[in-house]
């Protein structure tokens, strides 16, 4: 069994990790890390757990942790860097679900996060843990830099269009639309229930920190330095993101044509479902799952191709994908405890 740590046991994308790890049969949990909680059953905090896991939560005890074989960070951004570190020279695999470890360039990460980054050595090593692109970086990795909600539903959705040279790749907008679980647990009063219900808002137009991360890895497809428009929103649910990419075309192509090269090129990713013509992906249909579902129309009139991807922000867009990517770490069959169908309803 993998003897798991979970740091930030409590938050969203935290507990998501615990819910799903405690049902994974490779799995052992041993420690739950919470500063908020410490002291207090997990049952008590999130009574969903009762009668299925009967342990508290604790402060970080470093020597408890560098008993188990891996550590999942589900910590505030900026603090997983000072933690990390210790965790890595104890000799743990560490897979890290904030934005500290994600960037090829230590100057974009001060640049879009603010302040230095205290691990510059580790940042260098860090793999970009999008399963799906770096597998076999991911497989003999020490450190994994979980990527993020936007991104991953980004990413995976702009790539084929790009790396198969259909894509131009100037001008590319991404519109993306988040459920409220994208702000984490803390408490503001943009998230509470009166001030989302009824009402969707775009937010940090042109200056979300996703941005670099998309363009870091969107480059990578294109052979270039790419910019995007990145603009996300908040919409009244509670989980789920909905990103719709507008491309501009080097050449004309159909529908038919596009859907084929994007399933040609996701033809061995279990996790990727690419829909057929006429046919567009819904939250409803990845929510509590582990599955990103894309679909794309290409309007004729413009030469453009319009890409719409769904995630869960939770499940693929954190927690899930980081059990993936544990699984291929320790060379289990990557499905393993994140193989279930969406919620629905």
């Amino acid at each position: 069994m993998i003897k798991v740590a979970v740091l930030g046991a409590t938050g969203y994308a935290g507990i998501e990790l615990v819910r799903i790890l405690s049902a994974h049969p490779e799995v052992k949990l041993e420690v739950l890390g919470s500063h908020s909680f410490d002291g207090q059953p997990i049952s008590d905090v999130y009574e969903n757990f009762a009668h299925v896991l009967d342990m508290d939560c604790e402060e970080l005890d470093m020597e408890k942790v560098a008993q188990c074989d891996v550590a999942f960070t589900a910590l505030p951004h900026g603090a997983s860097k000072d933690v990390i570190p210790s965790l890595i020279e104890k000799g743990l695999k560490v897979i890290d679900l904030s934005g500290d470890f994600r960037y090829d360039d230590i100057k974009v990460y001060e640049k879009w996060y603010g302040g230095e980054h205290s691990s510059p050595e580790l940042l260098k090593e860090s793999v970009y843990g999008l399963c799906e692109l770096y597998r076999d970086k991911v497989k003999d990795a020490r450190l994994v830099g979980n990527p993020g909600c936007y991104t991953t539903c980004s990413i995976l959705g702009a790539y084929p269009v790009l790396a198969s040279g259909l894509g131009d790749s100037k001008n590319i907008i991404v519109d993306a639309k988040s459920g409220v679980t994208g702000a984490g647990r803390g408490l503001s009063l943009g998230t509470h229930f009166c001030e989302c219900t009824e009402n969707t808002k775009a937010y940090k137009v042109a200056t979300h920190r996703h941005t670099s991360e998309i363009e870091q890895e969107l480059s990578k497809a294109a052979g270039e330095e790419i910019m995007i428009s990145f603009t996300p929103h908040l919409i009244p649910q509670k989980r789920g993101i909905l990103s719709t990419i507008y491309v501009n075309l080097t050449k004309p192509c159909t529908t038919e044509e596009l859907v084929n090269t994007y399933k040609e090129f996701y033809k061995n990713e279990y996790f990727v479902r690419v829909k057929d013509a006429g046919k567009l992906p819904e939250t409803k249909h990845v929510a509590g799952s582990n599955f990103v579902d894309i679909g794309v129309v290409v309007d004729e009139r413009l030469n453009r191709a319009v890409i719409v991807s769904a995630i869960d922000n939770l499940y693929k867009g954190a927690a899930g994908q980081a059990v993936q990517n544990m699984n291929i770490m320790f060379g289990l069959d990557e499905k393993t405890g994140i193989n279930n169908a969406g919620f629905y309803l």
